[in-house]
């Protein structure tokens, strides 16, 4: 930093606002530094900051799945954010959920010098009891049911299937066959949990579910099953990637969309304009369950003792061509 200084003709001081972005460095005075770092071949060392400073500005993400879609674009969302905020994410996925994995994967982290943890938990595991964060680091969990122990963000996941639900009441269908997602997943039990008591509070007893596992070649499995059942006017699949496969089935086995079948997706996924027909579905903010995991994780990491509790970002129904008013009416 000497070295840089003395070429650019200015104090250590200056070099190191420069180096750390900081403001109150006319715009010709950083041109200097900066040539000069170059000219020098000169890096401002993470390590030595972290230690001056007491932070890595390194944010850590355990994920047991890069293979959903809402996990990819939940982990998109929080990388943004981590950037805007001026910190790197360190990703490590968790190939089995269990305790020790959990507990080497923090180990790991630590090891790599992170500041704080955001952990994306689709499987039922910290509600169930049946993996436990470490203590001693701050942590955010995005999609679970843990919110009396940890700090939560997830989608109103509840809120979103009921306004699926009650579109296709409100369009006379006498009830809604559900496409649901795995067992194993908090997010696909509660759009069912609340796909029933939608049914339940308008006096329908549910039909049994067909159950899928997020893609679409699963959605077209349960759609061919859907499709022989003449009763079936309505199905609300639990995203958008199985209500894909569900509008192919239908359209083989020669129902119509929406004509005959009307369908209502989640997630509302780019490509969900472009099904054929484009589809209706539930709009999930993954920008806004990033930003607030961010958010969150950089809040615990300036409170002595982090304050348990879910915040859930709202979701909207974006109506489009896959739904209508049953048949005869």
């Amino acid at each position: 930093m000497g070295d840089v200084a003395r070429l650019a003709g200015v104090s250590a001081q200056t070099v190191s606002r420069v180096s750390n972005g900081f403001a109150g460095v006319t715009e010709e005075t950083r041109r200097q530094v900066l040539d000069a770092m170059r000219e020098l071949d000169y890096r401002p060392n993470s390590a030595a900051r972290a230690l001056r400073r007491g932070e890595f500005r390194t944010l850590g993400v355990i994920t047991f799945s890069l293979s959903t879609l809402g996990n990819i674009r939940t982990l998109d969302a929080i990388a943004t954010s981590a950037a805007r905020e001026g910190y790197a994410v360190t990703l490590l996925p968790v190939a089995v959920p269990t305790q020790d994995e959990v507990n080497g994967a923090f180990s790991r982290l630590g090891e790599l010098a992170v500041d704080a943890v955001i952990v994306i938990m689709e499987t039922h595991l910290l509600d169930a009891a049946t993996v436990s964060l470490p203590p001693g680091i701050p942590v955010v969990v995005a999609d679970s049911d843990a919110g009396d122990r940890y700090t939560v963000v997830d989608t109103d996941q509840a809120g979103g299937a009921r306004d699926a639900v009650r579109h296709l009441l409100d369009l006379g269908h006498g009830t809604v066959w559900h496409l649901a997602g795995p067992e194993d997943s908090f997010a696909a039990q509660r759009r069912a949990n609340a796909w029933r008591a939608t049914l339940a509070e308008a006096g329908l007893v549910p039909p049994p579910p067909v159950r899928g596992d997020w893609s679409a070649e699963s959605g077209y499995r349960a759609g061919l099953l859907l499709a022989e059942r003449p009763d079936c006017t309505a199905v609300f699949a639990a995203n958008d990637q199985m209500a894909l496969g569900l509008l192919r089935a239908l359209h083989e086995r020669g129902r119509t969309v929406p004509d005959e079948v009307s369908v209502v997706g989640f997630d509302d996924i780019p490509e969900s304009a472009s099904f054929l027909p484009p589809l209706t579905t539930i709009h999930q903010d993954f920008a806004e369950v990033g930003r607030l995991c961010v958010e969150g994780v950089l809040t615990s990491m300036r409170r002595p003792t982090p304050e348990p509790g879910t915040t859930l970002v709202p979701t909207r129904l974006v109506s489009r061509r896959s739904t209508a008013p049953p048949p005869g009416r």
